[in-house]
């Protein structure tokens, strides 16, 4: 089986502190441990094409973690999101982020690997 950062307990440790201590509407509590399992596989760069840097910054206090340094870079899964394999394209992957260049945001996965050449 593939190694995944953070491990079970680290993941386990992080939802259960967010579980114990936030105070607020479900609906976003349920995102951040959402967003913190999916990033777990995808990565936290591909998951800026997902969701804002506002919303990661909230789901990252909510959770008690900081995304860069607790998830990976990029996935193991990364290549099944439409826009991370559009980002790796392009020159600027702060610029595809922003939602400056078109076309890149998406929340689209598919259940194979893209390829990158297509």
């Amino acid at each position: 089986m593939e190694e995944l950062k953070p491990t079970d307990a680290e993941l386990c440790a992080a939802v259960d502190h967010a579980i114990r201590t936030y105070q607020g509407s479900s609906e976003t509590l349920k995102s951040a441990i959402g967003y913190a399992f999916f990033a777990r596989r995808m990565g936290w760069r591909p998951c800026l094409l997902l969701h804002t840097q506002k919303t990661v910054k909230d789901y990252d206090k909510i959770l008690n973690i900081n995304s860069r340094t607790f998830f990976v870079e990029v996935g193991i899964d990364a290549d099944r999101s439409i826009a991370w394999v559009a980002a790796k394209k392009i020159t600027n992957f702060w610029k595809a982020v922003k939602g400056e260049i078109k076309g890149i945001r998406s929340t689209e996965i598919t259940l194979e690997k893209n390829d990158v050449e297509k």
